[in-house]
């Protein structure tokens, strides 16, 4: 997918980009392209790769869950900014915080909306569990969201205490998403969440399925979630 087929797309799918948003994933490709010769960013570094499997791939999420009705967004181990990001660049209005483990990454981050004159952004170095445990962020978020983080079942105990009561979590999973959320429903029902939405589609070109969840939480989460760092990894919620 070029940059022209991925403009297209997206204006197929309702979301007409500007000159100013097009020339900012223009910059934000090549900038990944260039911080992945100093540090491991991401696998796929071509420009058809990254506008389909990061770019679009992240945007699909506002097709199925309405981001023009909510204003706060975390979204949990970005890595290099997905799905977070290019979901900012086309709804500028939202205000975007970013959770990694790797300081590297959050350099990478801060000089990328820099560059790219994105406000409302803030990026924190630090373990999901511990971060989930902060009073400043804990039950904050109208939306927290993740892409290839985790399996749902720990991926539940990272996002969910994040998520205020009323709010969502947003879940982009790929083709084993069924087989996940199975695993994760005593988790999703402990962290104070239940199910609202799911929606399975493919990703065009490539046709690789994908499926998206979207949690209403419905109470506060217990305070011993998120537990220790390793933890939800090592023991998830059963």
């Amino acid at each position: 997918m070029n940059e022209k087929e991925f403009v297209k797309a997206l204006k197929e799918k309702g979301i007409q980009l500007t000159d100013e948003q097009i020339n900012q994933f223009k910059q934000y490709f090549e900038l990944l392209v260039e911080w992945n010769e100093k540090m491991n960013l991401t696998a796929i570094t071509d420009l058809e790769g990254v506008y389909l499997k990061h770019f679009y791939d992240s945007i699909s999420a506002s097709f199925y869950f309405d981001f023009t009705k909510v204003t706060t967004v975390c979204d949990v181990g970005a890595g290099a900014g997905f799905p977070s990001l290019p979901i900012k660049i086309c709804f500028p209005h939202l205000h975007v915080t970013i959770v990694d483990s790797l300081n590297k990454r959050i350099g990478f981050l801060n000089h990328l909306s820099e560059q790219l004159n994105l406000d409302h952004v803030e990026f924190v170095h630090a373990r999901a569990e511990e971060f989930g445990q902060n009073p400043k962020y804990r039950e904050k978020f109208d939306v927290t969201t993740a892409r290839a983080v985790a399996r749902l079942s720990v991926l539940s105990e990272f996002c969910i205490p994040l998520v205020k009561k009323g709010g969502n979590f947003v879940a982009l999973k790929a083709a084993a998403g069924p087989e996940e959320l199975k695993d994760a429903k005593k988790a999703i029902s402990t962290l104070g969440a239940k199910i609202k939405e799911e929606y399975a589609y493919k990703l065009p070109v490539e046709e690789s399925d994908r499926t998206l969840y979207v949690f209403d939480k419905i109470k506060e989460t217990p305070k011993k979630y998120p537990r220790k760092p390793g933890v939800p990894n090592k023991t998830p919620i059963q």
